[in-house]
């Protein structure tokens, strides 16, 4: 036995109407950002972001004109055996 959903929850607000799928989709507008949404990051920073990319340390001392030493301290990973 089934019954309308609407005399389970009498007080439950209209639901509202689903546009048709024939109506076309409104055109996305560009996301304007204002020179306050840019963030400055510290070299330190920038390391670990290319690192948790993925980027091996070579091509991170590469692209940051750092040594691998540099990085390698930058990261706390231990060069020593």
């Amino acid at each position: 036995m089934s019954s309308p959903i609407s005399s389970q929850f009498p007080n439950a607000p209209p639901i509202a109407k689903v546009a048709e799928a024939s109506s076309p989709a409104p055109n996305p507008q560009p996301v304007v950002r204002a020179q306050g949404d840019t963030v400055e990051l510290t070299l330190s920073q920038r390391v670990y972001q290319l690192h948790t990319q993925g980027q091996r340390v070579s091509q991170i001392a590469s692209s940051l004109n750092l040594s691998e030493a540099a990085v390698n301290s930058y990261l706390n990973i231990s060069t020593k055996s």
